[in-house]
Formats: structure tokens, C-alpha cells, sequence
């Protein structure tokens, strides 16, 4: 049996005729066929339609089942099982053969994509090369046009200096003419004018002899009536000396035996309180003013002998010490006040000397780091202020980063301080035993070579300066126990009740430091206990301790009394502030 399909009744677009049928159809026998075909080729249809260019022109020709259906119908008639599967089987080959892809088509469309993509980049290439070409030719040229205008002002500038020259010979010339003329004007008029003063110095030369004779006999006599004056004067002094000279010998021995009674009961007051005090510290785990220069002073001799010497002994290590060392020195100059910066150049530091830790050059680099930071401080914030805040916030990431550099810092802090962070007495022998001698003495003071009082205090308030603003800065994690705050309370507490430190301008120099950066913090961390020993400084300051103007702190020299008034008025500030 034979099936023919018809075609679509859309007409080519030159024709605009309906085509020829297939040579097989599609009949149905009924309506309820029909309408199932037609829904189950509309399904397959949309499908395919969204498949390949190719598929979509060859069904252009078959829009629905319905079309291939409705075109030309049989008379109805009944069907086989096997004419129905005849049928089926022959759409699904013409849908199977509609939606194939062919593999040439598809490698051509890539080709095509591939050698376009190609082009584009030659010609990108291709631009790219003339454009520097023309950069290159636009550039010479410009040099060319430079130096032929460098040698035209060149000679321009040749010719001007010669007319210049030119010019000022002239003028000297001329110069030279009026200065001689003057010269001889001002010869003879000042020959006139010595005349006519000899003249009138010879008078008054005369006038004055026939004076000072008359003021001689007038003074021999006052001189004589005054001798004899003084002379009356002088008995009746003597006389009443000698009676309150035996009275104040007499008070003298009173209080003197009155001083022995209550020095000998604050000895033992004091003997009392120091060892409960050496108690209390033992429990708290608190450290003496000694103690702690004599940490500070072991770990300076430990570095310098240890590591320092290594380092320095060995030529590698040496060189390359050198190098970080140059390499820290810029980065910490380099600061200013702002947060990134500061971020910046403390991870440059932390990342350079780190991955050295452990070893001798990690300890050298941690020293030069230390000097670097305190020589920045010394030059900069003794001039600024405000220079301290980006270096105070870079030595706290450091001290909270890098193991060891906190007791190194303190070390170096000491070294270029003296016993001034502590505050302590130097005792006269070194921490080894060995005697100091005065040039020794003086460098573990901090003096620098040649260094007046004057410059030596200036340089130590812009290290302290860096050290109080340590004490109050805020930080993430604690610091090491040299760099807390209650350091603070201690500083001023020992400052004050050492007698000999007191007697020098430096400790109000650096007392009043102090208290220009953390005065009023203190006051509202310490409270009434702050306040007291604010009264004590007061006092120190004014009217001496115990009254006695001859316990003034600072001495009577004229830096101390400039002191004592900003002290004086810091305290005062601090005082009257909320």
C-alpha cells in the first residue's frame, strides 16, 4: 500500500503558488484521528523548532501536523494495526531527518568564527605597533625641536651675559669716580669739623678738671663724716651680733637635738615602711627603681656582648645587618600622622624582621630599630609635639608584635635617657662592679659628647614625651609592665621622693612633661590618691617641702626657677579641669 504526505499550502516567495503535494498523504479516516495527530505534531514541531538553523528552513515547509493533514484527505476509511505503525514510523523519520546537524556545516561556522577572531587580534597588533611608531618619531622630533631651542637660549643667554658684563664694567667705573669724589668732599669737611672740636675740647677739658676738684674736696670730706658713721655703726652691730649669735647657738642646739629625735624616728618609720613595702612588692610583684636599672643596664651589656659582637664579627652578617639597617632608618623618618601610613610602615618593619627571629641579627635589627625610633624622637619631637603620635603608635605595634624588642627598647630607652625613665639615682659603680669613671659616669647619665645642660634637657623631654604617651596609649593587648600605665604613678612617685634628683632643672623639665601629656588622664584614673600627690609638687614648687625655701625643687638656678612656674601652671590646669 501506498502513503503520500502533502506539502505546505504556503507559497514560495517567488511563486506565491501553493506546491505539489508529496507523492504520499497522510489521510484520516476520522475527526478524533486528526485532532490527536495534529496535537502530537504541534509538540513535536515546537520542539524542533527551537533546534538548528537548518531544521527550522526545512520545516518552513511543514508548520503543523494539521497542515500536512488537512491538505488532502482521503475518504475515511478504517486502518491496520500495522498500516497505523506504517504511518508513525514514517513521521518520526521525516521529524529525525529534519532536526539532524551536520558536523561540515558546523565546523565551517567555527572556522569562520576562528579566523575572524585572528584578524582581530593582527589588527590590534598591527595598531598598536604604528601607534608606537608614531609615539617614538613624535618624540624625537620633540627632542630634536628641544635641543635646537636649548642651543638658541643658550646663545641668547651667551650674548646677554656679555652686555651685562659689559654694563656693570661701565657702572664700576663710574662708581669708582663718585666714591673718589666723595671721598676727597668728606676729607675736607671733616677737617674743618676737627678744628672747630679741638677747639671746643680744650674747653671743656678746662671746665671739667676746675669740676672734679671741687667734687674731690666735697667727697674727702663726705668719706670721712661716712667712716665715722660706719665706725659708730658698726660697734653697735657687732655688739648685738654677738647676742643673737649666743641665742641662735642656743636654739641651734635645741633644734638640732629636736631634728636628731625626729630623724631618728622617720628612720625607723621609713625603715618600717620600706619593708613593707619590699612585702608588698614581693607579693604584687612589683620592682624597685634599682632593680629596674639594673635590668636595663644587664640587657644593654648582654646585646652589646652577645649578639652585637657576633654580628659585627662576621663579615656576612655584618653586611647584611647593614642593609636592614638602612632599609629600617628611611621607613621610620618616613612617618606621618595617619593610620594607613602608620599601618603600612609597621608591616614593612614587623615582615622585614620577623622571619630573623631567634637569631643574632634578629637582636641587631631590634636594636637599630630601637635607636632609629628614640634618634626620630630626640630631633623631631623636640621640635613638634605632634611629631610623637605616628612614632608612638608604630613602637606599640612593634612592642606588641615582635618577642624580646620590648626589654630591648627599654634598654636602649636607658641608654639614651640615663636613669631618667627609671627615675634612679646612679650608684657609683656599674652593675658588673666595676668602678665608673667620670666619662663613663656621664655617658650613663646620656650626655652626649659636648652636650650642654641645656640641649641634654631639651632631648630628654622629647624622649620622655614618646614614653608618657606609650604609658596612656590605648592598645588591643597588654603591653609589657615598663609600658603600662600605672609606670606613670611610679615615675612621679619615685621622682619625688628622691632628694638628689630633685636638686636638677632636668626633673622639672621632664615632671612637667609628664604632666602636659597625661596629667588630667591620671586624675581621672588615680583620683583622690593623684590629687595628693599633686599637692606634694604643689608644694615642692612653691614654698619648698616643709616650707623651706631652701627645698625648692629645681634648685635656684634660672632654668630651675622658668621650670618651677610651668610646673606651677600645669598643676594648676590639672586642677581646675573636669
Amino acid at each position: 500500500m501506498r502513503f503520500s504526505a502533502p506539502r505546505s499550502l504556503s507559497p514560495e516567495p517567488r511563486r506565491r503558488q501553493p506546491r505539489k503535494s508529496f507523492t504520499f498523504g497522510l489521510p484520516s479516516d476520522d475527526e478524533d484521528y486528526d485532532s490527536s495527530d495534529e496535537s502530537q505534531a504541534s509538540g513535536s514541531d515546537s520542539e524542533y523548532s527551537s533546534s538548528s538553523s537548518s531544521s527550522s528552513s526545512a520545516s518552513a515547509e511543514y508548520e503543523t501536523d494539521s497542515e500536512v493533514a488537512g491538505i488532502s484527505r482521503r475518504p475515511a476509511r478504517g486502518r491496520s494495526a500495522a498500516e497505523q505503525r506504517y504511518i508513525e514510523d514514517t513521521i518520526a523519520s521525516i521529524r529525525l531527518r529534519t532536526r539532524h546537524k551536520d558536523p561540515y556545516e558546523e565546523w565551517q561556522k567555527q572556522l569562520k568564527h576562528d579566523s575572524l577572531a585572528t584578524a582581530r587580534r593582527e589588527q590590534a597588533s598591527i595598531r598598536t605597533q604604528r601607534h608606537t611608531e608614531q609615539t617614538q618619531a613624535e618624540k624625537e622630533r620633540k627632542e630634536r625641536l628641544a635641543a635646537l631651542h636649548r642651543k638658541q637660549m643658550e646663545e641668547v643667554q651667551s650674548r646677554l651675559s656679555s652686555l651685562e658684563l659689559q654694563r656693570k664694567a661701565e657702572e664700576d667705573k663710574l662708581r669708582e669716580g663718585w666714591k673718589l669724589r666723595d671721598k676727597r668732599l668728606w676729607e675736607r669737611i671733616e677737617a674743618v669739623i676737627k678744628v672747630e672740636e679741638d677747639k671746643v675740647r680744650a674747653k671743656l677739658e678746662a671746665a671739667r678738671k676746675i669740676q672734679e676738684e671741687a667734687e674731690r674736696k666735697k667727697r674727702e670730706e663726705e668719706e670721712k663724716r661716712r667712716a665715722e658713721e660706719e665706725e659708730r655703726k658698726r660697734e653697735e652691730l657687732e655688739r648685738r651680733l654677738k647676742k643673737q649669735k649666743e641665742e641662735e647657738e642656743r636654739q641651734k642646739k635645741a633644734k638640732e637635738e629636736e631634728e636628731k629625735r625626729k630623724e631618728e624616728e622617720m628612720r625607723k618609720a621609713k625603715a618600717e615602711m620600706l619593708k613593707q613595702e619590699e612585702n608588698e612588692r614581693q607579693t604584687l610583684g612589683l620592682t624597685t627603681a634599682e632593680e629596674d636599672w639594673r635590668f636595663a643596664r644587664e640587657t644593654l651589656k648582654k646585646l652589646k656582648g652577645g649578639p652585637m659582637k657576633n654580628v659585627k664579627s662576621n663579615k656576612e652578617l655584618k653586611s647584611e645587618w647593614g642593609r636592614l639597617r638602612r632599609e629600617i632608618t628611611p621607613k621610620i623618618g618616613q612617618l606621618t600622622n595617619n593610620a594607613r601610613e602608620i599601618n603600612r610602615i609597621s608591616q614593612q618593619l614587623v615582615d622585614l624582621i620577623r622571619p630573623r627571629a631567634g637569631s643574632d641579627l634578629y637582636y641587631a635589627c631590634l636594636s637599630s630599630l630601637a635607636k632609629a625610633i628614640l634618634l626620630q624622637c630626640e630631633t623631631e619631637v623636640t621640635a613638634e609635639k605632634r611629631s610623637a603620635l605616628p612614632l608612638v603608635q608604630v613602637t606599640i605595634n612593634m612592642l606588641s608584635t615582635l618577642p624580646d624588642f620590648s626589654s630591648i627598647f627599654w634598654a636602649k630607652l636607658c641608654q639614651r635617657a640615663g636613669p631618667w625613665p627609671v627615675p634612679f639615682v646612679i650608684p657609683s659603680t656599674d652593675v658588673d662592679g666595676t668602678k665608673f669613671t667620670d666619662a663613663e659616669r656621664r655617658k650613663a647619665l646620656g650626655y652626649r659628647e659636648e652636650e650642654s645642660r641645656v640641649e641634654y634637657g631639651n632631648r630628654l623631654c622629647g624622649i620622655m614625651r614618646l614614653y608618657f604617651l606609650i604609658l596612656f596609649a590605648n592598645v588591643q593587648s597588654p603591653l609589657d609592665k615598663m609600658f603600662q600605665m600605672q609606670r606613670y604613678w611610679v615615675w612621679f612617685a619615685r621622682m619625688l621622693g628622691e632628694g638628689q634628683l630633685l636638686d636638677s632643672s632636668v626633673a622639672l623639665l621632664l615632671m612637667h612633661t609628664g604632666l602636659d601629656v597625661g596629667g588630667l588622664d591620671a586624675k581621672h584614673a588615680f583620683g583622690r590618691q593623684w590629687i595628693k600627690m599633686l599637692g606634694l609638687l604643689y608644694e615642692g614648687v612653691t614654698t619648698g617641702f616643709g616650707g623651706s625655701a631652701e627645698r625648692l625643687i629645681g634648685g635656684q638656678t634660672p632654668e630651675g626657677r622658668a621650670a618651677r612656674v610651668r610646673v606651677q601652671l600645669q598643676v594648676e590646669r590639672i586642677m581646675t579641669s573636669e
